[in-house]
C-alpha cells in the first residue's frame, strides 16, 4: 500500500478516534496504520517534561532555533512511516508550517518513554523505524526497569551505536547531557 493511502486511512482513524473519547494515538508502522489508546501516567509525562526542559536549555548553544517538543507527528513518506515520539528535537519554525506532521529529515533526536503495556513498540518497531527515517539520535527511557538506552549513528536502517545507562546517571545524548537523577520508576515508590 502506498504512503498516501496509508496516510488517508490514518486520517480516517483520527476522525473516528475523536468520537470515541479518551486519548488516542495514530501511527503508521511496518504493518500500516495503527490506532492505540494512550494512557500515559504522570511519571511518564513528568519524565518527558524533565527531558524537554533540559534539552531546551542546551539547544541554544548547540543548535540555535531548535526546540525539544512533545507530541508532533513525524513522517517519512518514502519508507511509509509516521510516528509520534514522546519528544523530538526539531527546528522551532516547522511548528508554524502547514500540515500535520514534521518531515523526519528535520528531526535531530527522538525520545521514547516506555509504557508498561507495549514496550516492544519502543524497543523493536521504533528502534527499526527511527534510523531508517535518518534520525541521528534515539533515547529509550524505561521506567519499568530504571534503565536508559542511547542509540546513534544510523547506518543501513539501524543504529550502529548503543550505550546503556541507569536512572541517576548523567547521560550523553548527542551533543547534550540529560541528568536522570529525578527520573522515577513506575510503581508505588518510584
Amino acid at each position: 500500500m502506498d504512503y498516501a493511502r496509508m496516510r488517508a486511512i490514518a486520517e480516517d482513524l483520527a476522525a473516528y478516534a475523536e468520537r470515541l473519547g479518551g486519548s488516542w494515538s495514530i501511527e503508521i508502522g511496518p504493518s500500516g496504520p495503527v490506532l492505540a489508546m494512550r494512557r500515559p501516567s504522570k511519571r511518564h509525562e513528568g519524565t518527558v517534561r524533565r527531558i524537554c526542559k533540559q534539552l531546551d536549555a542546551q539547544l541554544p548553544d548547540t543548535h540555535p532555533g531548535y526546540i525539544c517538543a512533545n507530541g508532533p507527528e513525524i513522517e517519512h513518506p518514502a519508507i511509509g512511516r509516521m510516528r509520534r515520539p514522546d519528544a523530538v528535537v526539531i527546528p522551532e519554525a516547522v511548528l508554524d508550517e502547514e500540515g500535520l506532521a514534521v518531515d523526519a529529515t528535520q528531526v535531530l533526536a527522538a525520545v521514547e518513554i516506555v509504557s508498561p503495556s507495549n514496550p516492544s513498540n519502543d524497543y523493536d518497531e521504533k528502534l527499526a523505524d527511527y534510523p531508517a527515517m535518518g534520525i541521528p539520535h534515539y533515547m529509550i527511557v524505561d521506567p519499568r526497569t530504571g534503565t536508559i538506552e542511547v542509540h546513534s549513528e544510523p547506518c543501513k536502517g539501524r543504529y550502529s551505536s548503543k550505550e546503556p545507562y541507569i536512572f541517576g546517571d548523567e547521560v550523553p545524548f548527542g551533543p547534550w547531557t540529560v541528568r536522570t537523577s529525578e527520573f522515577r520508576r513506575y510503581g508505588r515508590d518510584g
